[in-house]
């Protein structure tokens, strides 16, 4: 059974986009287009990594992030279109385990998935 993946971003395009490349290597994956949706998602569900976007309706990413750390380590891609150092300092600081920026190649975004995934097993 593959690693479950939760996408919690606004922009269908890329939402379905990654999804789409992530089944194709096996991943099951859940979408929630806000962060409200996705916060009540990652808090319900338990997922192998979750992919949130920093600027989205209802709760922002930054917010959905430090809510989740409250009670979850789930490993935390944050996508953003915003390259400020100042964004990515926040992201780590909250506990984001990668901060990658828009636009980007879903390629690289699941080679970063798969190496985050094989270092959070137990060896």
């Amino acid at each position: 059974m593959g690693k479950r993946i939760l996408i919690v971003e606004d922009e269908i395009r890329i939402s379905h986009l990654m999804k789409m490349y992530l089944e194709r290597e096996t991943f099951l994956v859940d979408i929630a287009d806000n962060g409200v949706d996705g916060l009540v998602l990652a808090l319900q569900e338990d997922f192998d990594l979750i992919i949130l976007d920093v600027s989205m309706p209802g709760k922002d990413g930054f917010t959905v992030l430090e809510e989740l750390r409250r009670t979850k380590n789930t490993p935390v891609i944050m996508l953003s279109a915003r390259g400020e150092a100042h964004d990515q300092k926040r992201g780590f600081d909250l506990g984001a385990t990668e901060y990658i920026l828009k636009p980007f190649s879903p390629r690289d975004v699941i080679l970063k998935i798969k190496t985050i995934l094989l270092s959070e097993q137990p060896c």
